[in-house]
Protein backbone atom coordinates (compact mmCIF):
# COMPACT_ATOMS: atom_id res chain seq x y z
CA UNK A 1 0.00 0.00 0.00
CA UNK A 2 1.56 3.66 -1.11
CA UNK A 3 1.20 6.96 0.76
CA UNK A 4 0.85 10.11 -0.53
CA UNK A 5 1.60 13.16 1.19
CA UNK A 6 -1.09 16.15 1.13
CA UNK A 7 0.36 19.73 2.35
CA UNK A 8 -1.69 22.56 3.22
CA UNK A 9 0.74 25.65 2.37
CA UNK A 10 0.82 29.08 3.51
CA UNK A 11 1.72 31.47 0.69
CA UNK A 12 4.27 34.42 2.36
CA UNK A 13 3.04 37.86 0.47
CA UNK A 14 6.22 39.72 1.80
CA UNK A 15 8.68 37.89 -0.07
CA UNK A 16 8.22 39.93 -3.13
CA UNK A 17 10.81 38.17 -5.57
CA UNK A 18 8.34 35.37 -6.22
CA UNK A 19 5.52 33.59 -4.91
CA UNK A 20 6.68 32.02 -1.80
CA UNK A 21 4.29 28.56 -0.42
CA UNK A 22 5.48 27.25 2.88
CA UNK A 23 4.18 24.12 4.44
CA UNK A 24 1.57 25.25 6.88
CA UNK A 25 -0.05 21.32 7.40
CA UNK A 26 1.02 18.10 6.25
CA UNK A 27 -1.25 15.07 6.23
CA UNK A 28 -0.07 11.63 5.30
CA UNK A 29 -2.74 8.79 3.81
CA UNK A 30 -3.29 5.99 1.45
CA UNK A 31 -2.71 7.29 -2.24
CA UNK A 32 -6.27 6.30 -3.34
CA UNK A 33 -7.53 8.71 -0.76
CA UNK A 34 -9.13 11.89 -1.93
CA UNK A 35 -7.43 15.39 -0.61
CA UNK A 36 -10.92 16.94 -0.55
CA UNK A 37 -11.74 15.04 2.46
CA UNK A 38 -8.58 16.54 4.26
CA UNK A 39 -10.12 20.30 3.99
CA UNK A 40 -12.08 20.49 7.33
CA UNK A 41 -9.84 18.98 9.36
CA UNK A 42 -6.74 21.23 7.98
CA UNK A 43 -9.12 24.49 8.72
CA UNK A 44 -9.71 23.16 12.30
CA UNK A 45 -6.34 22.86 13.07
CA UNK A 46 -5.55 25.82 11.87
CA UNK A 47 -7.75 27.70 14.82
CA UNK A 48 -6.67 25.13 17.12
CA UNK A 49 -2.99 25.26 16.63
CA UNK A 50 -2.71 28.78 15.63
CA UNK A 51 -5.80 31.01 16.87
CA UNK A 52 -6.33 31.79 12.95
CA UNK A 53 -7.87 30.85 9.71
CA UNK A 54 -6.95 31.80 5.60
CA UNK A 55 -9.55 33.81 4.19
CA UNK A 56 -8.83 31.98 0.75
CA UNK A 57 -7.96 28.48 0.13
CA UNK A 58 -6.90 27.80 -3.68
CA UNK A 59 -7.14 24.34 -4.65
CA UNK A 60 -7.32 21.74 -7.46
CA UNK A 61 -10.05 20.11 -8.80
CA UNK A 62 -9.86 17.61 -6.31
CA UNK A 63 -11.79 20.06 -3.60
CA UNK A 64 -15.04 20.21 -5.92
CA UNK A 65 -16.76 19.09 -3.61
CA UNK A 66 -19.62 21.15 -2.73
CA UNK A 67 -20.65 20.49 0.85
CA UNK A 68 -17.11 21.41 2.19
CA UNK A 69 -16.84 24.78 0.78
CA UNK A 70 -20.20 25.49 2.19
CA UNK A 71 -18.89 24.09 5.25
CA UNK A 72 -16.16 26.37 5.03
CA UNK A 73 -17.63 29.47 4.00
CA UNK A 74 -20.64 29.53 6.63
CA UNK A 75 -18.44 28.11 9.30
CA UNK A 76 -15.25 29.32 8.96
CA UNK A 77 -15.98 31.88 6.63
CA UNK A 78 -12.96 30.78 4.03
CA UNK A 79 -13.26 30.96 0.55
CA UNK A 80 -12.51 27.73 -1.45
CA UNK A 81 -11.31 28.66 -5.09
CA UNK A 82 -10.98 26.25 -7.71
CA UNK A 83 -11.44 26.20 -11.60
CA UNK A 84 -14.82 24.88 -13.02
CA UNK A 85 -15.51 21.27 -13.76
CA UNK A 86 -15.82 21.35 -17.88
CA UNK A 87 -19.19 20.61 -18.65
CA UNK A 88 -20.25 21.93 -15.16
CA UNK A 89 -23.70 23.69 -15.56
CA UNK A 90 -23.80 27.39 -15.01
CA UNK A 91 -25.91 29.36 -12.81
CA UNK A 92 -27.53 33.26 -12.93
CA UNK A 93 -26.37 35.25 -13.59
CA UNK A 94 -23.45 33.63 -15.16
CA UNK A 95 -23.12 33.54 -18.65
CA UNK A 96 -19.89 32.26 -18.78
CA UNK A 97 -17.72 31.29 -15.74
CA UNK A 98 -16.38 34.80 -15.67
CA UNK A 99 -19.09 36.84 -17.23
CA UNK A 100 -21.99 37.31 -15.00
CA UNK A 101 -25.29 39.19 -17.05
CA UNK A 102 -28.83 40.61 -16.64
CA UNK A 103 -31.10 38.26 -17.85
CA UNK A 104 -31.75 40.77 -20.89
CA UNK A 105 -27.59 40.29 -21.48
CA UNK A 106 -26.51 43.61 -19.69
CA UNK A 107 -22.75 42.91 -18.33
CA UNK A 108 -23.07 42.91 -14.37
CA UNK A 109 -20.42 43.87 -11.84
CA UNK A 110 -20.04 42.46 -8.17
CA UNK A 111 -20.58 44.90 -5.78
CA UNK A 112 -20.36 42.27 -2.55
CA UNK A 113 -21.37 39.80 -0.36
CA UNK A 114 -23.94 39.58 2.34
CA UNK A 115 -22.81 37.87 5.25
CA UNK A 116 -26.03 38.46 7.33
CA UNK A 117 -28.05 36.92 4.13
CA UNK A 118 -25.74 34.92 2.67
CA UNK A 119 -26.51 36.47 -0.35
CA UNK A 120 -23.99 38.26 -3.78
CA UNK A 121 -24.99 41.58 -5.31
CA UNK A 122 -23.88 42.26 -8.77
CA UNK A 123 -25.17 45.88 -10.15
CA UNK A 124 -24.82 47.86 -13.69
CA UNK A 125 -21.87 49.79 -13.55
CA UNK A 126 -20.70 50.36 -17.41
CA UNK A 127 -20.67 53.91 -18.78
CA UNK A 128 -22.33 53.00 -21.87
CA UNK A 129 -24.83 50.27 -20.47
CA UNK A 130 -27.71 48.27 -22.57
CA UNK A 131 -30.37 48.96 -20.01
CA UNK A 132 -31.67 52.46 -22.61
CA UNK A 133 -32.57 49.56 -24.95
CA UNK A 134 -34.42 47.53 -22.41
CA UNK A 135 -38.12 47.39 -22.26
CA UNK A 136 -38.12 46.78 -18.61
CA UNK A 137 -35.42 49.46 -17.78
CA UNK A 138 -38.54 51.75 -15.98
CA UNK A 139 -38.62 49.24 -13.84
CA UNK A 140 -35.71 47.61 -13.08
CA UNK A 141 -33.12 48.55 -9.87
CA UNK A 142 -29.99 47.88 -11.70
CA UNK A 143 -28.95 45.36 -8.87
CA UNK A 144 -29.52 41.61 -8.48
CA UNK A 145 -28.81 39.31 -5.42
CA UNK A 146 -27.76 35.54 -6.07
CA UNK A 147 -27.22 32.97 -2.65
CA UNK A 148 -23.93 32.07 -2.46
CA UNK A 149 -25.31 28.44 -1.73
CA UNK A 150 -26.71 28.22 -5.49
CA UNK A 151 -23.41 27.50 -6.55
CA UNK A 152 -20.39 27.00 -4.39
CA UNK A 153 -17.89 27.16 -7.11
CA UNK A 154 -19.09 30.14 -9.28
CA UNK A 155 -20.77 31.87 -6.25
CA UNK A 156 -19.62 30.60 -2.93
CA UNK A 157 -17.66 33.59 -0.81
CA UNK A 158 -15.55 35.03 -3.20
CA UNK A 159 -17.25 35.07 -7.13
CA UNK A 160 -15.63 33.36 -10.04
CA UNK A 161 -15.70 36.48 -12.05
CA UNK A 162 -13.92 38.51 -9.50
CA UNK A 163 -10.53 39.68 -10.45
CA UNK A 164 -9.26 38.24 -7.16
CA UNK A 165 -10.15 34.94 -8.06
CA UNK A 166 -8.99 35.36 -11.39
CA UNK A 167 -5.53 36.03 -10.66
CA UNK A 168 -5.21 33.39 -7.77
CA UNK A 169 -5.96 30.73 -10.08
CA UNK A 170 -4.21 32.07 -13.30
CA UNK A 171 -1.01 33.06 -11.11
CA UNK A 172 -0.65 31.42 -8.17
CA UNK A 173 -2.62 28.03 -8.18
CA UNK A 174 -0.05 27.26 -10.92
CA UNK A 175 2.85 27.65 -8.53
CA UNK A 176 1.38 24.51 -6.46
CA UNK A 177 3.01 21.87 -8.68
CA UNK A 178 6.44 23.82 -8.36
CA UNK A 179 6.38 23.42 -4.83
CA UNK A 180 5.39 19.81 -5.06
CA UNK A 181 8.17 19.38 -7.48
CA UNK A 182 11.01 20.42 -5.17
CA UNK A 183 9.58 17.85 -2.59
CA UNK A 184 9.55 14.86 -5.05
CA UNK A 185 12.60 15.62 -7.36
CA UNK A 186 15.23 17.44 -5.45
CA UNK A 187 14.66 16.21 -2.05
CA UNK A 188 13.70 12.77 -3.68
CA UNK A 189 10.54 11.60 -2.20
CA UNK A 190 9.94 10.57 -5.78
CA UNK A 191 12.29 7.81 -5.66
CA UNK A 192 10.98 5.62 -3.22
CA UNK A 193 8.30 3.69 -2.68
CA UNK A 194 6.63 4.17 1.00
CA UNK A 195 4.74 1.47 2.22
CA UNK A 196 5.23 2.01 6.13
CA UNK A 197 2.93 5.27 7.37
CA UNK A 198 5.60 5.88 10.13
CA UNK A 199 8.52 5.89 7.87
CA UNK A 200 6.82 7.38 5.56
CA UNK A 201 5.56 10.47 8.29
CA UNK A 202 9.07 10.76 9.34
CA UNK A 203 10.28 11.69 5.82
CA UNK A 204 7.52 14.10 4.77
CA UNK A 205 8.03 16.01 8.16
CA UNK A 206 11.83 15.89 7.21
CA UNK A 207 10.82 17.63 3.83
CA UNK A 208 8.64 20.14 5.61
CA UNK A 209 11.82 21.23 7.60
CA UNK A 210 13.95 21.41 4.58
CA UNK A 211 11.25 23.70 2.70
CA UNK A 212 10.62 25.95 5.77
CA UNK A 213 14.66 26.57 6.41
CA UNK A 214 14.89 27.12 2.71
CA UNK A 215 11.84 29.77 3.03
CA UNK A 216 13.98 31.51 5.44
CA UNK A 217 17.10 31.96 3.89
CA UNK A 218 15.38 33.36 0.90
CA UNK A 219 13.21 35.72 3.39
CA UNK A 220 16.24 36.82 4.53
CA UNK A 221 18.84 36.94 2.08
CA UNK A 222 19.07 40.05 0.91
CA UNK A 223 17.54 41.27 -2.25
CA UNK A 224 20.19 41.60 -5.56
CA UNK A 225 20.63 45.40 -6.93
CA UNK A 226 18.01 46.59 -9.55
CA UNK A 227 19.40 46.16 -12.87
CA UNK A 228 18.25 49.21 -14.88
CA UNK A 229 18.82 47.34 -18.33
CA UNK A 230 17.24 44.05 -16.78
CA UNK A 231 13.84 44.37 -18.85
CA UNK A 232 15.93 44.13 -22.11
CA UNK A 233 18.64 41.32 -21.61
CA UNK A 234 17.90 37.98 -22.91
CA UNK A 235 16.71 35.09 -21.24
CA UNK A 236 17.30 31.23 -21.10
CA UNK A 237 16.19 28.71 -19.89
CA UNK A 238 19.07 27.15 -17.64
CA UNK A 239 19.39 23.19 -18.41
CA UNK A 240 21.73 22.70 -15.12
CA UNK A 241 24.02 20.18 -16.82
CA UNK A 242 27.04 21.62 -14.89
CA UNK A 243 24.98 19.98 -11.36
Amino acid sequence: MGYKKHTFRLWLRPYQRGVLLVPLISWVAPANLSEGCLLRPSLRYCWRRFGWRPDVVVGDMGYLDADTKRHAREQWQVAVITRLREKMLLVPPFETPTRPVCPHGQSLEWLGYDAATQHHWFGVREREPLCGCCWQASECPREFSFAAGDHETLLGLLPMSTRVTQRLLQQVRPWIEPAQSYEKNQLGLSQVFFNSLRLTWTMCLLADAAVLLRAIVMIREPAPPPVLLDELLPRQLPLGFHE
